[in-house]
């Protein structure tokens, strides 16, 4: 059988789970609770897996190797993403589940409506998933339909690919809710960290093993053109601390200076700070999952993974036909046969991914089919959380809230399955119709997400931090974040600065307009009765989270473990990385395996940050079991009440 018919089969199987799931999640969801959150019962391995999987979505499997190959090891710090984006859990997901549980919120919007008195935070948490989930969701299924069109070797165009996928996940989220999503979502994550696996391994067999791998780095190297400021090809080397660029200049030996690097993690830390995110929280039976997850699957398994094998696969295919320079300098064998550079076809560096499977067309198709779907499953997994919490925040933030506050649990499931497709078909509609602005559009979806940390700060940390102080800021900061991303400097004709001044992500830019915002306005503004209001949620808080007095003097460690793995592993401070392990001009110097400097630095800080989340997770009890035992204010978990809340109460 061909490659195309294997496709089809593992795409028929895999489907026909996703789809058994959504009946099965249809069948249990009897209250609204059961449909939006399932029941606040997912188990512990299921969370683990899910949570990952809804992390890193298909542009970790498409996307990541594909900028691997044209930035180099300079932009693959964008691989301890699986330490920062589980960073954000460390910090909010204990203490929002502790909060969800006693009282009963099922949405974020709810928790921050609850806490700030403001139902404008609501309003505004529901636009900020509506903006994260329309243009990633778009991106993802526009994806999926690209690499059906590659793999079938054009036979099915795009959209009849997007279309077909899409088909699938409204069946299964819009039938089983979040309870289907989690368990889907298992093997999906599963069928990710096996997919970038198998094609590293793919594609170091091609180049011909890892020491034919550290060769082909150094004749990259040797024949680079672009180089940093201190003549370093910029494949092996970041180019400085920071950059002052010209509106419309490019960064010198690339944009992946160490500031950019550091706000760039930023930035996909707003992934688990995202609305959605919130809900997983609310959905667990207990914390219990969190710290495996954010340690382990997360920061050790799948950092392990991108930091080793999204690394072979973006320069692998540099040394076996896909760059024609290397082809050219007798650097490189010629097995891709895509017909010239890469970076010359439609989709660029997105081919990369696609071109590595297709290397086992004639010698293993099943295997094209099996890695196909792996990738399928990746682009799936993120887009299907973020439609069923979407549709639940559109339900219980706006319908149940200002059309319908006493909704039965039937009608919130099924204006519940009504915003699942209204989301599904917005994304398709800009994915279809606006291509262009997919692009910019998904550039802002993670720097939306991020914004929301100054709110969850107030709701998990700090109670000074007032309802004004923090609505002004979250508004504030999603105009800067517009203001400084590709889509505002183009749509408002602002020739001040380009995209991303000073070689800093637009999420940056939102948190300095936003924190600065929300501590100023604060620290002016504060109200004795609205503060006593939020100390009930802390005084709470503080009781059932709080560290017990024999590790109150580790948090003076904890800060510095933080702030010293922050700037220099991932910040300012990974400049050192380019030459402290040799000197990135000279290979005769890498005597470390025969890795460049840089890919040293990446393992050992990598290293170093799984022992830093661990620390935190489990030693500083930031994601364990609380000591005493949450009681729910409510009985009937599935109905938070509209009517202000008693905290008072026993």
């Amino acid at each position: 059988m061909t490659s195309v018919t294997w496709l089809f089969i593992f795409v028929a199987m895999y489907w026909a789970y996703c789809i058994f799931w959504g009946i099965k999640g249809a069948m249990q969801a009897k209250t609204a609770s059961d449909y939006f959150i399932a029941g606040r019962s997912i188990p512990i391995w299921v969370f683990v897996l899910a949570a990952t999987a809804t992390s890193f979505s298909g542009w970790t499997f498409m996307g990541h190797p594909g900028l691997v190959y044209t930035s180099g090891f300079q932009y693959a710090y964008a691989s301890f993403y699986a330490i920062t984006i589980p960073f954000t859990g460390v910090l909010f997901l204990k203490r929002q589940w502790i909060l969800g549980k006693r009282f009963g919120f099922v949405t974020p919007g709810e928790m921050f409506a609850e806490y700030y008195r403001s139902d404008a935070m609501r309003i505004l948490t529901v636009v900020v998933a509506l903006i994260f989930s329309v243009p990633y969701l778009g991106v993802q299924l526009r994806a999926s339909g690209f690499l059906f069109n590659v793999l079938t070797d054009g036979w099915m165009a795009v959209n009849l690919g997007m279309w077909m996928l899409s088909i699938v996940v409204i069946i299964y989220v819009a039938s089983g809710g979040l309870r289907a999503v989690a368990y889907v979502d298992t093997m999906q994550c599963l069928l990710l960290a096996g997919g970038i696996l198998a094609i590293g391994l793919i594609t170091l067999h091609f180049v011909g093993g890892f020491g034919a791998l550290t060769q082909g780095m150094a004749n990259m190297a040797e024949i680079d053109k672009v180089r940093t400021p201190n003549g370093y090809s910029h494949y092996i080397a970041i180019p400085g601390v920071i950059q002052f660029v010209s509106a419309g200049g490019k960064a010198v030996g690339g944009a992946w200076t160490g500031v950019m690097c550091l706000t760039y993690m930023w930035a996909l830390m707003g992934i688990q700070s995202a609305p959605a995110f919130s809900m997983w929280s609310f959905a667990n039976k207990n914390p219990r999952p969190f710290a495996p997850q954010q340690v382990w699957a997360s920061s050790a398994g799948i950092g392990f993974i991108l930091i080793i094998f999204t690394a072979i696969q973006g320069f692998g295919a540099h040394m076996i036909g896909a760059d024609a320079a290397m082809l050219e300098a007798g650097y490189a064998k010629d097995i891709l046969n895509i017909g010239g550079d890469i970076m010359k076809l439609p989709g660029k560096q997105g081919m990369v991914v696609p071109a590595l499977i297709n290397l086992l067309k004639d010698s293993a198709p099943w295997f094209v089919g099996l890695l196909a779907v792996c990738a399928l499953a990746a682009m799936q997994s993120t887009g299907a959380a973020y439609m069923s919490t979407a549709g639940g925040m559109l339900t219980r933030d706006l319908y149940k809230r200002f059309l319908n506050p006493n909704a039965s649990h039937k009608t919130q499931k099924l204006f519940g399955r009504i915003g699942v497709v209204i989301i599904v078909l917005a994304a398709l509609f800009v994915a279809t119709h606006a291509t262009d602005a997919l692009v910019l559009l998904g550039g802002l979806a993670v720097a939306f997400g991020f914004q929301m940390w100054p709110a969850l700060i107030g709701v998990c940390w700090w109670p000074w931090l007032t309802r004004r102080g923090v609505t002004v800021g979250l508004v504030l900061g999603l105009i800067a974040v517009v203001c400084t991303e590709k889509i505002g400097v183009s749509w408002f004709g602002i020739t001040a600065w380009g995209r991303w001044p000073l070689t800093m992500h637009s999420a940056a830019w939102g948190i300095y307009f936003n924190f600065g915002a929300a501590i100023l306005i604060s620290a002016f503004a504060q109200d004795k009765e609205a503060t006593e209001h939020r100390m009930k949620y802390h005084n709470f808080l503080r009781e059932h989270a709080s560290l017990p007095a024999s590790k109150q003097g580790l948090k003076p460690v904890a800060w510095i473990v933080t702030l010293v793995w922050f700037f220099f592993g991932v910040g300012p401070g990974a400049v050192i990385g380019n030459t402290i392990f040799g000197n990135p001009n000279d290979p005769t110097t890498w005597a470390i395996a025969g890795m460049p400097s840089i890919w040293v630095w990446h393992i050992i800080w990598w290293a170093l940050g799984v022992g830093m989340m661990w620390f935190l997770a489990y030693k500083m009890e930031m994601s364990t079991m609380p000591e005493t035992e949450i009681t729910a204010l409510v009985d009937d978990i599935g109905d938070v009440k509209v009517a202000r809340m008693d905290v008072d109460a026993p």
